[in-house]
């Protein structure tokens, strides 16, 4: 993800993470509030920058899936306003997405039905 510069995972459903935001670097604690395996995962912050969202899953055949996401967020000083003004953060959502499809294209393997998925780097 573009931006990002640490995520570590405080337990099952607490992450830490550490972004560079419009120039500025921001850190925030978020707990997964619905994880359901190959279809859907959901977050909040508790501490830190507020944010929250969801990623859904939803396959369209045996090779094809439409993944859609939402992101909650309040921009914070003046360059995050202008930059959400003029639309960089969905930019960078697609950009992130267009990045995420050709990793999981390139790997040619699914994981195990059922198999433990991590979102974050211990």
């Amino acid at each position: 993800m573009d931006g990002v510069k640490e995520v570590r995972q405080l337990d099952d459903k607490r992450l830490h993470w550490r972004a560079d935001v419009g120039g500025k670097t921001m850190e925030w604690d978020a707990e997964i509030t619905d994880q359901t395996p190959d279809r859907r995962i959901a977050w909040r912050s508790t501490l830190g920058a507020h944010n929250g969202g969801a990623v859904l899953f939803e396959p369209l055949s045996s090779d094809r899936t439409r993944v859609t996401v939402r992101i909650d967020y309040e921009p914070e000083g003046i360059a995050q306003n202008v930059g959400s003004a003029v639309g960089l953060p969905g930019g960078s959502v697609q950009g992130d997405l267009k990045r995420f499809k050709k990793f999981i294209e390139s790997r040619g393997v699914e994981p195990a039905p059922g198999g433990a998925r991590s979102t974050a780097k211990r």
